[in-house]
């Protein structure tokens, strides 16, 4: 009658666990933590996020300035001059005539107004910035991407921790249960005390591994808070199913262009074609309007002597035809710089297509082990039930027990690590090509 008494413990110690943990997943779903969800606000939490608002917000102060140039510019100058030697007449006057003579001392004040009536350029200079705002752009989002993965590694380490915790406190409950038995077996004369010891020791063993979880999970949670600004508390955090994901990822394009530094490759070229674009408007010519207004001495007429006031209005045009192959070695330059780009975006493809092969390796490795651990707990198990009845029986010792039970707790943590691990690499996998997890 003891040794089915012990069994039904060990057993419903075995499922208490688990069933407390469903229970509580599925009272609590609404405040279950999901890996999505808190990369998201790691992101959202960082100062730099709002970096990309701020471009925005400096490209439309700098697209306004541009635009400033197409108003009338206006300027105002004034100059006061003595010259040491003026015009003077090749001949003599005729008699009772007086000579001209300018003054040494001449004057002149003025207001000058510029109206641009073309300039390609400027249209040139818009599209440059605007796609400077989306390379700058891409490249603040590059820099957060990173912190996806620190907010997995965090929250993956909890939930390993979780899972190492639920195991070691069921195998601590068959413990202390067969504890109690040898406790009973001492008390009566049927065992010596080694065999409660033996148990008493390894009862403290978990418990102090227990204590040490405790204090990683604590620190892990921790860090997670810290990264996401949520209150991790207690809360339980989901297991991410990925299957699906990872078979569809697998199935699709080798590399996927999902990733943000794909967009700031494709910002840079677009860059480098504005830029070239606009060294093709360089040379075009420009026309303005000119007008000015002043007062001075002589004034317009240089054979006056005294003060007045002038105006006069004009069309100006500037071209420069000629500009000694500058255009042709900007051009050469901006040819060396997209070639820089495509080297950098050909290694950073290559560089995730490698990684990828090693978590598609890691994927096929722990999905493997989870069927091997699926096999070797069902032996581990029936080897226990046969080892927990012979020591009820006084036929094997505490140590005996305790080694199986031993075999069977490592057997249970190594499954749920390679779950975790398994839920991890599926998502390292999604990061690495863009893709955003559940």
């Amino acid at each position: 009658m003891r040794i089915v008494l012990l069994s039904i413990v060990a057993v419903t110690g075995s499922a208490a666990v688990p069933g407390r943990l469903h229970a509580r997943q599925e009272t609590g779903a609404a405040d279950t933590l999901r890996l999505g969800a808190l990369q998201a606000s790691a992101i959202a939490r960082d100062p730099r996020d709002r970096q990309v608002e701020l471009l925005e917000s400096q490209s439309a102060v700098r697209v306004r300035s541009i635009g400033t140039e197409w108003l009338p510019r206006i300027d105002a100058a004034a100059q006061a001059q003595y010259q040491s030697e003026v015009v003077s007449l090749p001949f003599d006057p005729p008699a009772g005539a007086s000579a001209f003579a300018p003054p040494h001392d001449t004057y002149d004040a003025y207001v000058r107004v510029r109206q641009p009536l073309l300039d390609p350029a400027l249209g040139a200079r818009r599209s440059i910035e605007r796609a400077r705002l989306a390379e700058s752009q891409a490249g603040v989002r590059s820099t957060l991407f990173a912190l996806r993965q620190s907010v997995a590694d965090a929250f993956f380490a909890v939930l390993s921790l979780d899972a190492q915790r639920a195991e070691l406190e069921t195998g601590l409950g068959d413990i202390e249960a067969q504890l109690r038995v040898a406790r009973q077996r001492v008390e009566a004369g049927d065992a010596l005390p080694g065999e409660a010891m033996a148990l008493e020791a390894e009862r403290l063993r978990r418990r102090q591994s227990l204590a040490g979880i405790a204090v990683e999970q604590a620190a892990a949670r921790a860090v997670l808070a810290d990264l996401t600004g949520e209150a991790t508390g207690e809360r339980p955090l989901a297991l991410p199913e990925l299957a699906g994901a990872v078979s569809r990822a697998r199935a699709g394009a080798d590399v996927s262009r999902a990733r943000p530094e794909h967009a700031r490759f494709a910002g840079a070229r677009s860059v480098l074609a504005a830029e070239s674009a606009s060294l093709g408007r360089r040379a075009w010519p420009r026309l303005s309007a000119v007008g000015r207004a002043g007062a001075g001495r002589p004034g317009l007429n240089p054979l006056g002597d005294s003060f007045g006031s002038y105006w006069l209005a004009a069309l100006q045009l500037e071209w420069t035809p000629f500009d000694w192959g500058r255009t042709r070695l900007d051009r050469q330059a901006l040819a060396i710089q997209r070639e820089i780009v495509a080297s950098e975006e050909a290694a950073f493809t290559d560089g995730i297509r490698r990684r990828a092969v090693r978590d598609l390796a890691a994927i096929d490795r722990l999905e493997a082990a989870l069927t091997a651990d699926d096999a070797i707990i069902p032996l581990r198990e029936a080897v226990l039930r046969e080892t927990r009845a012979r020591f009820s029986e006084g036929v094997v010792t505490s140590a005996t027990f305790v080694d199986r039970e031993t075999d069977l707790l490592s057997a249970r943590i190594a499954r749920a690590i390679h779950r975790v691990e398994l839920a991890e690499a599926r998502a390292r996998y999604l990061t690495l090509l863009g893709l955003e997890p559940d």
